[in-house]
């Protein structure tokens, strides 16, 4: 810093005022330019451990997750965290733990002793889940799950807003005999499942369709099981016109079963999925609709929340989930005959 000073003839003071950004207007704006010019032709650094002993910051965000970093596409929330953090200053120091509870302590131990500002921590899918011990004494938010305990605030995806988003596309399209293929038991107790099915209950009742308990199936959220109560669907004497799948992978076995019955998605039956699994949805023919999880506005909400210093309200907050119209919904069509012809 003395030699940044001696280069652009200004004192030490104001070279520390200029890089902190804390000059409050005092420093003109070409001795900031000076000091600037100098910095790059010296190439200086500042010294961010010498930094955070002095300030009691480290600069520090902690990202803890089950298997975020692995999935290649909730691996966005990391994005979203990370591309917040270096707009606001801050560095993610991001552990994967593959849900391992050893594996968990250790990084909370380690967060905690980097003296990070906060830790936001992440699943895979949305879940209801306990925080590992130790987390009390740091400023912590949940992102797409939610703190079964209610000490912390969690930012999750608007599943039923989603659901009703999906079922309401549907609806506009012009169909009424709307099936549902969801993503786990009716006794599971995991939100995305449960919040997609009431989604789906209330834009039936809002448009006064009568909701049938024989449309809704239960699968397991894989391609087999789509290929297979899809076909259960289509194959009854009055299958539906349109199917609702809990996500995209069911969604994908919902085409190969319509193209085994020799029907062609849209055109036979309109498909809605949930995800937009950037590896599938576009690439599937026709392009697959779908309800987008916001994985990166998450995070960067969990962030704020951090950076605000508002953690010590254990809000909940849900974030939407939009629609991504392509081209697997039309109006409906007459695929009953085609199947029993």
């Amino acid at each position: 810093m003395s030699q940044v000073a001696a280069q652009a003839g200004v004192s030490q003071a104001t070279v520390s005022l200029v890089l902190n950004n804390v000059d409050g207007g005092r420093v003109a704006d070409e001795t900031r330019d000076r000091v600037m010019l100098a910095v790059e032709q010296l190439g200086y650094r500042t010294n961010a451990f010498a930094k955070s002993l002095r300030s009691g910051r480290s600069g520090m965000i902690g990202f803890i997750s089950d298997e975020v970093a692995s999935s290649p596409f909730a691996g966005r929330l990391l994005k979203g965290a990370q591309m917040l953090a270096w707009e606001t200053g801050n560095v993610i120091l991001s552990v994967d733990t593959f849900d391992d509870p050893d594996l968990q302590a250790a990084a909370v131990d380690m967060m905690l002793s980097y003296r990070v500002a906060g830790v936001v921590y992440a699943s895979m899918y949305h879940r209801n889940l306990e925080l590992p011990p130790g987390l009390e004494g740091v400023p912590t938010v949940v992102v797409n799950a939610q703190d079964r305990n209610r000490r912390f605030a969690s930012v999750f995806p608007d599943e039923e807003g989603g659901g009703y988003a999906a079922t309401r596309h549907l609806i506009e399209a012009g169909h009424e005999r709307i099936a549902m293929i969801n993503i786990q038991p009716p006794v599971s107790d995991l939100p995305a499942g449960i919040g997609r099915l009431a989604g789906y209950h209330r834009a039936l009742a809002e448009a006064g369709i009568e909701a049938d308990p024989e449309l809704v199936l239960y699968g397991t959220g894989i391609v087999e099981d789509g290929l297979a109560l899809t076909t259960r669907l289509m194959t009854r004497d009055a299958p539906p016109t349109a199917i609702f799948c809990g996500n995209d992978r069911t969604a994908w076995g919902a085409y190969r079963a319509l193209e085994a019955l020799g029907l062609r998605p849209a055109e036979d039956c309109s498909i809605v999925g949930f995800d937009n699994h950037e590896t599938l949805a576009p690439y599937l023919d026709p392009g697959l609709t779908t309800v987008e999880l916001p994985y990166e506005r998450m995070a960067r909400r969990a962030l704020e929340i951090l950076l605000d210093g508002t953690t010590s309200d254990p809000q909940r907050i849900p974030i939407e989930c939009a629609l991504i119209a392509r081209d697997s919904v039309s109006t409906p069509s007459t695929a009953t005959a085609k199947v029993h012809r």
